[in-house]
């Protein structure tokens, strides 16, 4: 079993964001979608990384840009811009961090040279 983190600022103010709006019903149909499929692709990932759902693979462009293993993961398929996260093992053994979430990107020649991600948690003891 895995730990999920949440990459900092990005992806934690993200999260929390929706998870507040839901919590207090004035989150849009599109957040409310947003906040399930995400929550659903974190508790998979928490369970097996490579949970046939997600269709996760390491992201080249991105492992090199970062100097660290990037992986990407579907939080649906088969839908114009569907959502993808970006995730890394760590800080810590166990520990999974999302660090982003964009749109499947259209472009296939330039198509990751715009994702920006969040950084990681330090290590902890």
């Amino acid at each position: 079993m895995y730990q999920i983190h949440l990459g900092v600022p990005e992806m934690e103010t993200l999260w929390n964001t929706l998870q507040a709006k839901v919590r207090s019903r004035t989150a849009s149909a599109d957040e409310e979608k947003r906040y399930k499929q995400m929550g659903k692709a974190m508790r998979l990932l928490s369970e097996n990384p490579r949970h046939p759902g997600l269709q996760s693979h390491e992201i080249s462009a991105l492992t090199a840009r970062y100097g660290m293993k990037v992986w990407e993961s579907y939080l649906e398929n088969r839908t114009p811009g569907a959502g993808r996260i970006f995730w890394v093992y760590g800080p810590n053994q166990q520990d999974i961090t999302i660090i982003g979430l964009e749109p499947h990107p259209n472009d296939k020649s330039n198509a990751y040279k715009k994702i920006t991600l969040s950084a990681m948690e330090k290590e902890t003891g």
